[in-house]
């Protein structure tokens, strides 16, 4: 694996503090109703596309996830700005205000959505995978959903070709203990989700991802597993959520005890401290690190206020592409 030194701590500091403070940014404006809609926010979840992001080869690799899918893009490499403003529906944005908070696509920076259909990015992984290893392409997908997603009859599906096809393909399910307001205790007679590999012989395992360096290692162990052609693993994320499921829930089903033990363990928490132990920053550079978030965060608000909205006639464009199409004008002037 990449070693892990100052500069990845550093990046992962910055990195995951400025996920953090753009979705908190998300949060004040959809109250707003800037943002509208369905939000769902990643705060608490940040260790695992860090840890990610290490492992991938960002030249080939793909990332595919459900509709908690805001930091990933960015990440990937998009435009942070260009991500906000496809959440405030303006034109500026990664698919021209059509999508929204739940469909970000990155087609170049190969970031495959933004799924609102539960599970439904699972097999679509797989697919993606499948096209890497016809065209040999030596890529990887990362499939990612949530421990409410693992319960869909797609999920074994896939499975079963991926491991009957030695597909490139690491499944990795975000468990942050709750199916929206379900807890994974009442979905299933078994709590470890990552044994449902073990039907497929399937590499699977838990992974502690509330620490980046521990995803970096199973990630990168995974990847290089699929990379040299030996077939699909899947991971449990065992991570935590610290915002409701979205905007509108009313967390009824946790209490504030248990969010506040988790953020006793939070991943930005976990790496400032190692930056300070290890002497890699001071609090002061750290400080100056904080403040140049704030000013992204601000530069991406900035721009997604000030774009326009897309014309209305754009829904047709993108709609219809028949040319002689009888009933509306085709790429209306």
């Amino acid at each position: 694996m990449k070693e892990i030194t100052k500069e990845v701590y550093l990046n992962w500091y910055e990195e995951m503090s400025f996920w953090r403070k753009f979705e908190d940014k998300l949060a004040q404006v959809y109250i707003q109703q800037k943002v509208r809609g369905f939000l769902h926010l990643y705060n608490g979840q940040e260790a695992i596309l860090a840890g990610a992001l290490h492992a991938m080869d960002l030249t080939k690799d793909k990332m595919i996830t459900a509709y908690r899918n805001h930091v990933q893009p960015i990440g990937m490499g998009e435009d942070p700005k260009r991500v906000m403003a496809e959440l405030y529906g303006k034109k500026t944005g990664t698919s021209m205000g059509l999508g929204g908070s739940m469909h970000i696509f990155s087609k170049e920076h190969r970031f495959y959505g933004g799924h609102g259909i539960v599970g439904g990015q699972i097999p679509l992984g797989a697919g993606l995978a499948f096209g890497d290893k016809y065209f040999k392409r030596e890529a990887v997908t990362l499939t990612f959903f949530g421990d409410g997603a693992a319960r869909q009859g797609s999920l074994h599906e896939t499975f079963n070709m991926a491991m009957n096809w030695k597909l490139p393909v690491v499944f990795c399910v975000e468990n942050n203990g709750y199916a929206m307001g379900t807890s994974v205790k009442r979905t299933a007679n078994h709590e470890d989700i990552w044994k449902l590999g073990l039907g497929y012989e399937m590499p699977c395992g838990p992974v502690d991802a509330m620490n980046p360096v521990a995803v970096a290692e199973a990630f990168d162990e995974a990847i290089a597993r699929a990379r040299r052609g030996d077939g699909p693993t899947f991971l449990e994320l065992k991570t935590y959520r610290y915002r409701g499921h979205s905007m509108s829930d009313a967390q009824k089903y946790r209490t504030k005890d248990e969010v506040a033990e988790y953020q006793k363990i939070d991943p930005i928490t976990q790496v400032k401290d190692i930056l300070l132990e290890k002497k890699f920053a001071t609090e002061e550079e750290l400080k100056e690190i904080d403040k140049r978030v704030k000013k992204r965060v601000a530069e991406c608000e900035k721009f997604a206020d000030e774009s326009d909205f897309p014309d209305k006639e754009i829904m047709y464009d993108v709609v219809y592409e028949q040319e002689d199409y009888p009933f509306l004008a085709h790429k209306p002037e």
